[in-house]
């Protein structure tokens, strides 16, 4: 009996024990950003899309859990999930990107997923940048990158003017690449609440540029930026979702205009942006990561294709696929489908390498790199 009750006892401190551990890694872990206290939120809950509790979407969405069937597909190996292979990347050419001084043609390098270097009018603007090998707030769990043969670092960019935020995702705002950019970079434009995180990691609160809906702000007299609605959520831990809010971007230059949809599902919203902005020269439009499970807050290829047309783009970079898994398609699926769907429409598909130089006069549209 007495070493029933030993075991017993000490099961119970390893229990003990795990918990506490788990719930100090967890709270104390410096990426998962900070939360918002009670005065932020009232200062957030003025904005019109503020219930008083938290954001909301600008229709109805509704974000159910994936079904069991759906769980179980994410614990089999597959098929074509990932690359078999190394993609084949250079290290960008910083110093080529830099000298490029004809402030009438739009340069862009896609790092993989989400991530974007642009310049417009002689500015060097970078959006959502996540260089870290894991779209985690662990180092050591979650989804792991692609093996590229040369990854991204803060190190290799050119200099940076300004970096703007989609939402606060771990494969959207990297904790380790905002600490290197903090003392680099002069202006950071972010969705209402998203400042709170960029604060906790060092960002001086002057350099930190809040945005609503539809708000329009100088960068300088040749550049102005919008943050437009998207579909989607945000949240970086337990108990923050859609704390803080999540969007798109437009960027107005004096001759050159670019859409950058964020993640989003797929609404009439779209149309609306390309009423009001449009049409554009460039746009980035989210196409990967998507299941039916949560098709209103991820689009499908098809409603990409229909997005980018709503917005009136002339040429289109798909992006949010080709770097992490998290969904159930095959890694190049978003990119075949949405060229086959791109054929119904009038835009022009571009599916740029990962860490190339590209401009709208020069780009090869498609090499089929992937395959």
């Amino acid at each position: 009996m007495k070493k029933v009750k030993k075991s017993l006892m000490l099961g119970l401190i390893f229990i003990v024990v795990f918990v506490i551990s788990g719930f100090l890694i967890y709270n104390l872990n410096p990426s998962l950003g900070a939360n918002l206290d009670s005065e932020k939120k009232q200062q957030l809950s003025i904005s019109t899309n503020h219930n008083g509790n938290r954001f909301l979407n600008p229709i109805i969405t509704k974000m159910i859990a994936p079904r069991w069937e759906t769980l179980k597909e994410f614990l089999k190996k597959g098929v074509n999930k990932k690359p078999n292979l190394p993609i084949k990347t250079k290290r960008i050419d910083a110093i080529k990107f830099e000298q490029e001084t004809d402030s009438s043609e739009i340069q862009f390098i896609w790092f993989g997923h989400s991530s974007v270097l642009l310049k417009i009018e002689g500015k060097n603007l970078l959006i959502d940048p996540v260089f870290s090998k894991r779209a985690s707030m662990f180092s050591w769990m979650g989804p792991k990158r692609f093996n590229y043969e040369n990854h991204m670092f803060v190190n290799d960019l050119p200099k940076i003017d300004a970096v703007l935020i989609t939402h606060d995702h771990y494969d959207h705002l990297d904790y380790s690449v905002i600490k290197e950019l903090k003392n680099k970079v002069k202006q950071f434009y972010v969705p209402l609440g998203l400042r709170v995180h960029l604060e906790k990691w060092g960002v001086p609160s002057k350099n930190i540029i809040d945005l609503d809906w539809w708000d329009e702000v100088a960068f300088n007299e040749n550049l102005k930026i919008v943050l437009t609605p998207s579909r989607h959520f945000t949240g970086r831990g337990l108990t923050n979702r859609m704390s803080t809010l999540w969007g798109g971007f437009v960027i107005l230059g004096n001759q050159q205009k670019i859409y950058f949809s964020g993640d989003s599902g797929y609404f009439n919203g779209f149309k609306e942006i390309g009423d009001k902005f449009g049409p554009f020269d460039l746009a980035f439009i989210e196409c990967g990561q998507y299941h039916q499970d949560w098709e209103a807050i991820h689009m499908l290829p098809k409603q990409s294709a229909q997005a980018a047309e709503d917005v009136k783009a002339k040429f289109v970079v798909p992006i949010h696929w080709g770097k992490f898994k998290l969904s159930l398609h095959s890694w190049v699926e978003p990119i075949e489908m949405f060229l086959q769907e791109a054929k119904n429409y009038s835009f022009k598909t571009i599916a740029p390498k990962p860490n190339e130089i590209n401009s709208l006069s020069e780009t090869q549209l498609v090499s089929y790199w992937w395959r």
